[in-house]
């Protein structure tokens, strides 16, 4: 009798523990999710603020029209695209658009001085560094669930459960695209 108790305890203590594994790696996950709601949020912002940057850059230098459409296709591609690798690619190719679109606005002294451009500007800028916070937030969260999906034992619950590691959302920014001019040719 005192050794069917004995096993009795030890499989509640085993099943207590697995539990609290599987309530972890559910807590990690979700915050995956929601982590990556939140670089959704930032980067929709940002798709809704372009247009209103193009349309204001129309009326001072309409003849850029390459550039324009450059950065709208590149916009409507980011806002169209689903799944992290190619989100990120998405959104590389916007950042070099968007980094053409202001360096095009350098010779555009009228344009510099507008108003309601420079609020874009402003807003835009803002944007990005929400997205970089939240990229960051989102990535720290993979880093943690991936962490838990590698290391024993609960790489062996999360087998059991199907849970999968996540991919990070990474961007190339380079530090030597950060050093070197845009090069803009008309």
């Amino acid at each position: 009798m005192q050794v069917l108790m004995i096993i009795v305890v030890l499989i509640v203590l085993i099943g207590a523990y697995v539990l609290s594994i599987y309530n972890k790696l559910v807590t990690f996950k979700n915050r995956v999710i929601e982590s990556w709601s939140d670089v959704e949020v930032q980067m929709r912002r940002r798709y809704d603020l372009i247009p209103n940057l193009v349309e204001t850059i129309k009326g001072y230098a309409s003849h850029e029209k390459n550039t324009l459409d450059a950065v709208i296709k590149a916009r409507n591609t980011a806002v169209s695209v689903t799944g992290i690798e190619d989100k990120a690619k998405a959104e590389n190719i916007l950042s070099g658009t968007l980094k053409s679109l202001f360096a095009l606005s350098e010779n555009y002294p009228n344009l510099k001085a507008n108003e309601n451009f420079l609020e874009l500007q402003k807003e835009l800028a803002n944007t990005e560094n929400k997205i970089q916070a939240s990229r960051r937030f989102y990535n720290s969260s993979v880093l943690a669930l991936n962490i838990r999906l590698e290391t024993f034992p609960s790489n062996i619950i999360g087998k059991m459960f199907n849970f999968e590691k996540q991919n990070f959302f990474k961007l190339n920014e380079s530090e030597q695209d950060a050093k070197n001019p845009v090069k803009v040719s008309f």
